[in-house]
């Protein structure tokens, strides 16, 4: 029970600091007034999206590295290329 509150914080303040940069990028970038909300939630969920989508390609992309430079008993030697 303890570990998920944390992640449940740990994924709030992840979100919250993702938002507060896209804030103001978008209010340094000169947008003003109710335009501002809109590139807000735009640029938040757009970076939330793509993490969501890189996290698991670098899960897959290191797993696959992991099997091509390495056997797949641990007894046997792996193949060395020359």
């Amino acid at each position: 029970m303890e570990a998920k509150k944390i992640l449940t914080i740990l994924s709030l303040t992840l979100v919250f600091s993702i938002s507060v940069v896209s804030l103001g990028i978008a209010y340094g970038g000169g947008i003003r007034g109710i335009g501002l909300l809109g590139v807000w939630f735009f640029l938040t969920f757009g970076i939330i999206v793509v993490l969501a989508q890189l996290i698991p390609a670098g899960i897959l992309l290191s797993s696959f590295i992991g099997t091509a430079f390495s056997s797949i008993r641990k007894s046997e030697m792996p193949i060395r290329t020359a």
